[in-house]
């Protein structure tokens, strides 16, 4: 992939970005702030980031595995062992032309690093530095590892959904992780409108337990403010706030999704003569698992597709629930473009979820897939300005690494 003078210039181009966080959410974060133009240097050691070398879900590339393939796009990669003092006086340079720094250290190690903000912000004052914790950067959960099931759990998202008596059902995607990302992201435009407009740089902090807390601004306030306790009822229902019947019901072929219809018309169209009287905002409450029920034993005896041409040209609420198989073979995920394709020089071909933004004059777009450890850091310390006999003695040390794609 290289450069084309004819490609629009992303909207962030210009902005360079020193990402030094590993797993998903800070590498999901610092990756779109790459998709719209940044230059992001992916600061790992020396041996790479971890999660090069860790399966997911059982699918392992070539030389760098799913995951990682996945989360860092757009990126050069910088190899160097901050724990040397070598190694940090090269991160210092690369701080003093940056506009962002990105980490989610456990709680402590950027100061042994000398990478947190006081120190950071001598060198660099208009710096943008970004911190992301599981908990926050004090109080009592300070050190708990910051893990999306556990965040999950602790915030009672679990208990708004299923049954009463059945265990808690946690989402089917790392939910705290991606929306952690999304957060950071916001963060860090906000954080960089200011700063055009002031000069000023700051520190944003970013935590896993109050990001999943506001996601849930209405479930919340329900109880905080209406004095609605959740409370799961015996059949399966998707949200313990919302009338029955709203969840998925198994057909003959697969399940489908129904979202609080019309009780009469949906009685009407499945053949479930007591509902003809039903009325929503009252029965959909008192009578929640009659109803459920009711559903559930009528829409097993079609199919999905039988059902779901039924329903919705009668402007009922439902839809399939798709495999990943369908989801990324769909028509309008076709004509979104909402998957990416490109060719990676030890993975081969790439498809994967793209940028969910629209930018008429400024798109995003793909100019390198996920580097690998070290590839770029000669690279980048000669537009640091570092003498080449310079980085060959580091290199020597072993306080930074380098490694050549395959052509």
């Amino acid at each position: 992939m290289t450069e084309d003078s004819s490609t629009p210039r992303g909207v962030l181009t210009g902005y360079r970005v020193l990402d030094c966080s590993i797993a998903m959410a800070g590498p999901f974060a610092a990756q779109r702030l790459g998709d719209l133009g940044a230059d992001v240097i992916k600061v790992e050691p020396t041996t790479g980031e971890w999660q090069r070398h860790a399966a997911a879900g059982g699918a392992r590339g070539n030389q760098i595995n799913v995951s990682f393939l996945s989360l860092n796009r757009n990126k050069r990669s910088f190899a160097v062992d901050l724990k040397a003092p070598h190694g940090r006086e090269l991160l210092y340079g690369l701080v003093s032309e940056s506009d962002v720094f990105l980490q989610n250290y456990r709680p402590g190690v950027a100061q042994r690093l000398g990478v947190d903000y006081e120190s950071l912000r001598t060198i660099n004052p208009a710096l943008v530095y970004v911190s992301i914790s599981g908990y926050g950067e004090d109080g009592p959960y300070r050190d708990r590892p910051g893990q999306d099931l556990l965040l999950q759990a602790l915030s009672g998202a679990m208990l708004s959904a299923g049954a009463a008596g059945t265990p808690p059902q946690a989402a089917g995607q790392y939910i705290v992780d991606a929306v952690t990302a999304s957060t950071a992201f916001e963060a860090v435009l906000a954080a960089l409108l200011h700063r055009e407009r002031t000069g000023e740089g700051q520190r944003v902090t970013v935590n896993m337990l109050d990001v999943i807390t506001t996601l849930q601004m209405q479930e919340i306030s329900v109880y905080t403010m209406g004095g609605v306790p959740q409370e799961r009822s015996e059949q399966p229902h998707a949200h313990v706030y919302i009338r029955s019947p709203y969840g998925t019901f198994a057909t003959t072929d697969g399940f489908l999704a129904l979202a609080m219809p019309h009780l009469p018309t949906l009685g009407d169209l499945i053949g479930e003569p007591s509902f003809a009287e039903m009325d929503g905002e009252t029965d959909g409450w008192d009578r929640r698992d009659e109803i459920h029920a009711k559903v559930a034993d009528k829409l097993r005896t079609r199919s999905t597709s039988a059902w779901f041409d039924l329903l919705s040209a009668a402007g009922i609420w439902v839809a399939p629930v798709y495999s990943y198989e369908e989801l990324v073979n769909d028509a309008q995920v076709a004509h979104n473009g909402t998957m990416v394709e490109y060719d990676h020089p030890t993975e081969g071909r790439v498809r994967t979820p793209g940028f969910p933004y629209r930018f008429s004059r400024t798109p995003a777009r793909i100019a390198r897939g996920a580097p690998l450890a070290g590839e770029h850091t000669r690279e980048i310390l000669e537009d640091l300005g570092v003498p080449s006999e310079r980085v060959s003695a580091l290199l020597d040390e072993g306080v930074i690494a380098s490694a050549s794609a395959p052509s």
